[in-house]
């Protein structure tokens, strides 16, 4: 009988105080990660306390005009370096079952969904997975479009066409009942080819295949589900634990705990359909404190590193007047000496702003659930908190201001 050798008993020696110290090391690290975890949870509870009691009363009077008035119905949330200025609810979740709304109130983003999508391409980006010159059809082989890059879909000058009016079509998708997921919209686009609005990166032409495309490749490149990647990578590392992304091709009824989108009449609730399913483009549900969580996310470097976000807040095409541009994923105003990138959206019964000046450190979100024109009207909200009005329609052909 051999009794173990020296060398080979030393040996195991070695490997368990290796295994030991590596698994210290990991417990270690483990640990380090949770009470960073614990301390930016605590200071995000501490930045949304907010007390009715000192609300801003211009803010205040302005709200409460514009929802009697304008018929704002919905939530919003006012900040200052980081400070909450003001918040508050008006109105309906759902008129029929006749429930107030609440700050924690769940609502559809639609296009305000394309920031999101945007930074978690941009994360894939930063970790080497994927260039942003890298054409669709090197993820998708049978894409019928040549020389469409991830750069052109974020930025909307692709030339694709709108996949919602090509799909709508009762010969493209006959069961309207049945939501398309993101992978049949890419085969329905491979199989049925409809035309493209014009050749790669020839101009800015906002439109939703975009960025139902990039959730695509997200899901090819990963391997995950869009709404499990974006709570893992996204959602979470912000804080942002009332926001989720919700599909009818996953979800044969949307959560009851999200409100219901009505259309400018209350009188007609928006019932969701088969192109609730897509997502990227739209079909992210949030709250306005998580959205003011994930701008200070964002300015903390917790997301994207600062050089990322100075290339998603350029402008890379001119749409509307010199002021106004798109990057990745944001709509931008700069005239100059004032940038400010923001989002709109509109879809089913909701309409959306999303406004952050970089400048000035302040972040407006107003979430609302009845499709009407109350957006529209907030030139005087914006010269209360000392900014420049963000409306396109306010500004001549050289940029000029044009007074009401």
């Amino acid at each position: 009988m051999t009794i173990i050798g020296k060398p080979l008993f030393k040996n195991l020696i070695f490997i368990t105080l290796l295994t030991a110290l590596i698994g210290a090391s990991c417990t270690s690290t483990e640990k380090k990660k949770a009470k960073a975890e614990r301390k930016q949870h605590e200071k995000d509870s501490l930045m949304l306390v907010y007390d009715a009691g000192h609300a801003d009363r211009r803010l205040d009077a302005f709200m409460q005009r514009l929802h009697s008035r304008s018929g704002f119905n919905g939530n919003v949330l006012i900040a200052k370096k980081g400070k909450i200025l003001y918040q508050n609810t008006f109105g309906w979740a759902n008129y029929l079952m006749k429930d107030s709304l609440k700050i924690t109130s769940q609502f559809e983003l639609a296009s305000v969904s394309k920031p999101f999508t945007a930074t978690g391409i941009l994360k894939l980006w930063e970790e080497g997975k994927i260039k942003l010159d890298q054409t669709v059809d090197e993820f998708f082989p049978d894409f019928p479009y040549p020389g469409v890059t991830i750069k052109l879909l974020l930025t909307h000058r692709s030339g694709l066409m709108n996949y919602l009016y090509f799909t709508d079509k009762t010969e493209i998708w006959p069961d309207k009942r049945k939501g398309m997921s993101n992978r049949e919209v890419m085969h329905l686009l491979a199989t049925h080819k409809p035309d493209k609005y014009a050749n790669p990166d020839v101009r800015f032409f906002y439109n939703n295949t975009n960025y139902m495309v990039l959730a695509a490749i997200i899901e090819k490149v990963t391997g995950q589900d869009f709404a499990v990647y974006m709570q893992d990578q996204v959602f979470s590392p912000a804080g942002m634990k009332n926001t989720a992304v919700y599909s009818t091709a996953v979800y044969e009824k949307i959560p009851s705990s999200v409100v219901v989108g009505h259309d400018k009449v209350w009188r007609r609730s928006v019932v969701q359909n088969f192109q609730d399913g897509p997502v990227g483009d739209k079909g992210i549900y949030s709250t306005v404190q998580d959205l003011f969580l994930f701008d200070r996310a964002l300015r903390d470097g917790r997301l994207l590193k600062p050089e990322t976000l100075d290339s998603a807040y350029a402008g890379y095409s001119t749409p509307k007047k010199e002021l106004f541009n798109y990057g990745y994923g944001w709509r931008t105003f700069d005239p100059g000496d004032h940038k400010v990138v923001y989002h709109t959206g509109w879809w089913h019964g909701f309409r959306n702003l999303y406004i952050r000046d970089l400048k000035e450190d302040i972040t407006i979100v107003l979430l609302t659930n009845l499709a009407n024109g109350s957006l529209l009207h907030l030139d005087e909200l914006y010269k209360i908190l000392g900014m420049p009005v963000i409306r396109q329609g306010a500004y001549s052909t050289e940029g000029e201001f044009l007074a009401n």
